[in-house]
């Protein structure tokens, strides 16, 4: 596995194709590049079908007696109601434009990693079993028979895609792979195929409020621990509200921000920024995470776990939403919220209530990003700022895929890190923006159980990073979201030592110049801010 591989080991990838085609090239199943599977029990607790015992190295999956056909409905299901879904199916030419766009691809030379395969393995099934061609010509045309080898190469490969949509940038069809991943997913669920790192986070979100399973008191405790620790760096004590009706918003977060590291500095930062501004706002320990698991599962279930966002906003009576630094919280709420739970008329369209800025782009969901937010702040010169304090950070962006691709926000996050420190480089231009790569570990990907593809999935990232740091010196990776933040440490000591990550809230709070603030000698690390003049280099 990669614990026991070093870099350069790693880095000896095969692009070669085997010399078997795709469909004749068996499957195997690889400890360190797979999950484990969910537990029935997480399955069974939020209603999902076929809960059962299987591991993926047996022979026997111990799938239901009736498998084929489950899937065969679930397929036309998917095939009736979502019209793109049959689109993709149908138009895909080969091209191959998205083949090496893939960074698992990239990082392990596997050619079913190529998207324009990947898709293919779900293709193949659909035109065997619903175009004439594929059932009177199969192979000749396409198709081929639903087996108890397909399904486990489809788990296998549909669980190393992490639904980023950099493929689909390119593709000239429009043809979104990640949509496939998401059907190939539902239906593998049909057949109680999940895994764990996903199932027992949706259950967790369902019936307690986070991914992490946190009971309200320990949610509302973390947050005032974090609180404490502003007070020993900072000397201000912030006092948050939680539950509390008539706040005028109600802010959301990923919970990983709330326990895990680095995200409780950018939690830090959050709560520094609020108290800086004198904020109206409140937490809720029901609705304690933003990042929806429920859209690595199935549509539903990112629909049931997001209304649950929606229906705390209306009981507490907050007049709009503000939401966090999270990834796929925001692919759900600006690409599918309006269909899933929406609009949302008993909100207000969101005014800043500091700068009187009106987000008419969030005119519908009502939902505004922190870091608009906070970029509104710093142009209407709304916050005190000391860029200084960064100096001893030289900073690249990573432009998580969620709110890069699906959302657009690409020059706000700059605009603040410029804003906050002196020092900022971008990755070279095919590796951001629209184009950036996956940290490697989305899509429910970030176990430890699968470190191997991980890390293969995030060496494209690693390596333009790679180049910042060689050429500038760069050695702090700022990002907008958990996921990143919770996973990128790891790709980071592996393959650029030297470089740390961070969320983009934290570098606004070490740089933020608060009132009745003690004399400063630490960041929110506990580290020393080191004292020099101001550089020029954004």
């Amino acid at each position: 596995m990669a614990k026991d591989l070093i870099p350069q080991e790693m880095l000896r990838i095969d692009y070669n194709p085997p010399k078997t085609g795709w469909m004749d090239t068996p499957i195997k199943i690889k400890p360190g590049i797979y999950c484990h599977p969910a537990k029935p029990e997480k399955i069974a607790d939020v209603g999902m079908p076929n809960p059962h015992h299987w591991n993926p190295l047996d022979e026997d999956w111990n799938l239901p007696e009736n498998w084929q056909q489950i899937f065969f409905d679930g397929m036309r299901e998917r095939l009736d109601k979502h019209r793109s879904f049959k689109i993709f199916m149908d138009i895909c030419v080969r091209c191959g434009a998205c083949a090496d766009k893939c960074h698992f691809f990239l990082g392990s030379g596997d050619p079913k990693n190529m998207p324009v395969v990947r898709a293919e393995l779900l293709r193949s099934i659909y035109r065997k079993e619903f175009t004439t061609a594929g059932k009177i010509l199969g192979r000749l045309a396409g198709g081929r028979e639903l087996t108890a080898s397909v399904i486990k190469e489809l788990w296998y490969y549909f669980f190393q895609c992490t639904e980023c949509r950099r493929c689909s940038l390119f593709c000239p069809y429009g043809i979104d792979t990640a949509e496939v991943t998401i059907i190939g997913r539902e239906l593998l669920n049909l057949l109680g195929l999940n895994i764990n790192w996903i199932q027992e986070p949706v259950s967790n979100c369902y019936h307690i409020g986070n991914h992490l399973g946190l009971k309200p008191h320990t949610f509302k405790e973390n947050i005032e621990f974090l609180c404490d620790d502003i007070e020993t760096y900072v000397g201000i004590r912030i006092n948050p509200t939680f539950n509390r009706k008539g706040a005028e918003i109600l802010f959301v977060t990923p919970s990983g921000d709330v326990f895990a590291d680095p995200g409780i500095y950018t939690l830090m930062g959050y709560l520094m920024i609020f108290e800086h501004i004198g904020l109206d706002y409140t937490w809720s320990t029901y609705a304690s995470e933003s990042g929806n698991f429920g859209f690595f599962t199935s549509f539903e279930m990112a629909k049931r776990l997001n209304a649950k966002i929606y229906a705390e906003a209306k009981r507490l009576g907050v007049k709009w939403i503000l939401g966090g630094e999270c990834g796929h919280m925001w692919r759900v709420i600006h690409q599918y919220m309006d269909t899933f739970n929406g609009p949302a008329d008993f909100l207000e369209e969101p005014v800043s209530p500091i700068t009187g800025t009106r987000f008419e782009n969030a005119k519908s969901t009502k939902m505004v990003h922190i870091t608009e937010f906070t970029a509104d702040l710093i142009k209407n010169n709304k916050l005190k700022l000391d860029k200084n304090r960064n100096n001893h950070l030289k900073v690249t962006f990573h432009d998580s895929c969620n709110p890069s691709r699906a959302m657009g926000i690409l020059e706000e996050p700059r605009y603040v890190i410029k804003n906050v420190c002196n020092y900022f480089y971008d990755m070279p231009d095919t590796t951001i923006r629209e184009q950036t790569f996956c940290c490697g570990s989305g899509a429910g990907l970030n176990a430890s159980e699968n470190m191997e593809i991980r890390l293969r999935g995030g060496l494209p990232r690693a390596n333009a990073v790679k180049y910042v740091h060689e050429k500038h010196g760069v050695n702090t990776l700022a990002c907008i979201c958990a996921i990143d933040r919770a996973v990128l440490p790891a790709s980071m000591e592996y393959w650029v030592p030297g470089v740390k990550v961070a969320g983009v809230s934290e570098l606004v709070a070490n740089a933020l110049i608060m009132e009745g603030e003690g004399d400063r000698t630490m960041n929110l690390r506990g580290e020393e801010i080191p004292k020099g003049e101001e550089g020029s280099d954004v």
